[in-house]
């Protein structure tokens, strides 16, 4: 522990092994994506995809060490329980700070399949990333607007064909989709201009979550519902980072996806409101939840 150094200090160190463990991993994610690309077997690829999945897994277990090396960080979690590295799922949660993502990578590390999330299909042309993402078999999500299908009807539709098809690797490897169901992140401001009926929530968008459902095509058996909260307040990545964000509360449950979470959100209303009903059933219990976990001190 290096707790006797200024918090500043800190971050400097941990942000700095960060950037180095990445650097390395990025590297050797690049050379197996080019032989991942320069050779069309499927074989030699899904030998170069296991590969790739073990070196961002033991990325995520280097900056986990590296934490505990800087930081000294209680970690309070239950429900972990019965899940398991082949199943698929959904990963849903509340999101405050971009230190939620290196919460969830730590609470899951080894516990579920590597977390994903969906790209938008125009990202795979981002030079380095769009490729490492590839090649990570990261899922890309192709979506019309409104405006868009207004003037080409005959592509209704098409989004969801297309994303499917992009999904359709991982019937045989099992995968973690992660989703933010907010859109973004909580802040005072955002949670006035909504007119949020949750206290600590912002209200969640149900077309994200079900697009992801349909298009994984009943492949996502199971949902993991997470909470997270920061007792003492502090919750930015930098304050993460200095050592400031001393304690981490998570709650996690696991919950089935059965048919009426499966069907066409954008096309059929009855599907929808009662997709939106659900979804703001399951954020009433969330926020309550979260006053509890705040409430504990």
């Amino acid at each position: 522990m290096l707790g006797f150094l200024p918090p500043a200090v800190r971050g400097c160190i941990l942000i700095s092994l960060y950037f180095l463990n990445t650097v390395i991993v990025f590297t050797l994610i690049l050379l197996m994506s080019a032989a991942k690309l320069a050779v069309p077997v499927e074989s030699w690829r899904t030998f170069c995809s296991r590969v790739l999945q073990r070196l961002a897994t033991g990325w995520v277990g280097v900056n986990r060490v590296s934490t505990r090396l800087v930081n000294r960080v209680t970690w309070d979690v239950t429900g972990l329980e019965g899940l398991a590295r082949d199943q698929w799922y959904l990963v849903v949660a509340n999101h405050q700070s971009w230190t939620d993502i290196l919460v969830l990578q730590t609470v899951f590390h080894k516990k579920i399949p590597f977390l994903k999330f969906f790209i938008k299909k125009e990202l795979i042309w981002v030079p380095f990333l769009g490729f490492a993402w590839w090649a990570l078999d990261f899922p890309f999500m192709k979506r019309y607007s409104q405006s868009f299908l207004n003037k080409h009807p005959h592509l209704a539709g098409k989004d969801l064909e297309t994303t499917k098809k992009a999904c359709a690797k991982f019937v045989k490897s099992p995968v973690s989709v992660m989703n933010f169901a907010e859109g973004t992140r909580f802040t005072p401001e955002k949670h006035r201009l909504q007119e949020s009926p949750h206290k600590r929530l912002l209200r969640p968008k149900a077309g994200g979550m079900a697009f992801v459902l349909a298009a994984m095509n009943g492949t996502l058996s199971r949902m993991v519902d997470v909470t997270i909260a920061y007792p003492h307040g502090k919750k930015g990545f930098w304050d993460f980072l200095c050592g400031r964000v001393d304690l981490v509360r998570v709650r996690v449950r696991t919950l089935p996806v059965t048919g009426e979470l499966l069907g066409d959100y954008f096309g059929d209303e009855s599907f929808r409101a009662g997709f939106q009903e659900w979804l703001n059933r399951l954020w009433e219990e969330k926020d309550r939840e979260l006053g509890r976990m705040v409430g504990q001190g």
